[in-house]
């Protein structure tokens, strides 16, 4: 039997369209590639991006920022030592990027200027810190990308 160019162009829609329907039906299916959104609310957290631009920015008009170690406890956040503990309220959170069960969140609890994230929270690799933190009437905003 001879195939003409018609017939041809035909199979070859065919085989293309098959092989395209074959990757569509095996990422949807597959949970291997099931990738979730950064954030559950994540139309709700854009609405707020400029108030996280202006809690920064009056985070970088401290005299000095927090600053955070890793020890054998786990994470020590360390607050500015110019500021009273009792007026300072707010709340750390922790996201994995590699796994959402991992995430917490932690209400800041002063007794001194630091404030310890256990060891046993945390897994090694890494982690984004962002405590959005309050001192009497200003708020503030501290991000950075972390490896544990």
């Amino acid at each position: 039997m001879k195939i003409n160019w018609g017939t041809a162009i035909v199979i070859a829609f065919v085989c293309f369209i098959s092989f395209i329907m074959y990757f569509v039906i095996s990422m949807s299916t597959n949970d291997k590639y099931d990738h979730d959104l950064v954030v559950e609310d994540y139309y709700g957290q854009e609405l707020e991006f400029q108030a996280d631009i202006d809690k920064e920015n009056n985070s970088k008009n401290l005299n000095s920022n927090l600053t955070w170690k890793k020890t054998n406890e786990g994470i020590v956040i360390t607050f500015p030592k110019d500021l009273a503990i009792n007026s300072i309220s707010g709340k750390v959170f922790l996201y994995r990027p590699s796994n959402k069960q991992l995430d917490f969140e932690t209400p800041i609890s002063l007794s001194n200027h630091n404030l310890l994230i256990p060891d046993n929270r945390l897994l090694d690799g890494r982690w984004n810190l962002k405590i959005d933190w309050k001192y009497n009437t200003n708020s503030y905003l501290f991000k950075e990308d972390i490896n544990y």
